[in-house]
This record gives structure tokens, C-alpha cells and sequence, in this order.
């Protein structure tokens, strides 16, 4: 029985999707430490950081992310670590 493998010819020959920053796609210029809700979007379940890779900002917006992530995290309005 042949063994069918998932990455065949057919996968390949397409290009991965780009994914699209989420601040620059809704022109978001500041990002503050207190919106919460904005902020939960770049973290995963466990309440850590998530890369750019997964969640597809730029460099510039990933900076921006991560240290207001920290801030809020400092401030007591996001958690370090999930439960």
C-alpha cells in the first residue's frame, strides 16, 4: 500500500499567504499599555508573546506590541502567566 504523504506536488507549487499586519491594515499609529482587548490578540492562551510569524506584524509593530505587553503586564492589567 502506498504510503500517502501531505506535502505532494500540488502544495508546493502554491505560494505560503502573507499575512497582513494588524496595526498598519487598520492604520493604528499608538498602541497603549490600558487597551487590553487590542493587546490579548498578540498573546497566546498561556499568556505569552506570540511571534511574528503567528500573528504577521511588521517589525516595527511587533517593538510596539511587545513592549506595551510588558507594560500592562507590569501594571497588573495582563497576566504573566496563565492559569
Amino acid at each position: 500500500m502506498p504510503y500517502n504523504n501531505k506535502n505532494n506536488s500540488r502544495d508546493r507549487d502554491q505560494a505560503p499567504v502573507k499575512k497582513v499586519c494588524y496595526l498598519c491594515a487598520n492604520k493604528i499609529t499608538t498602541l497603549d499599555y490600558k487597551d487590553t482587548q487590542t493587546l490579548r490578540r498578540f498573546m497566546s492562551p498561556h499568556a505569552k508573546i506570540l511571534s511574528r510569524n503567528r500573528t504577521g506584524s511588521c517589525p516595527k509593530h511587533q517593538r510596539m506590541i511587545t513592549t506595551s505587553l510588558k507594560r500592562a503586564r507590569h501594571m497588573a492589567l495582563l497576566p504573566f502567566v496563565a492559569a
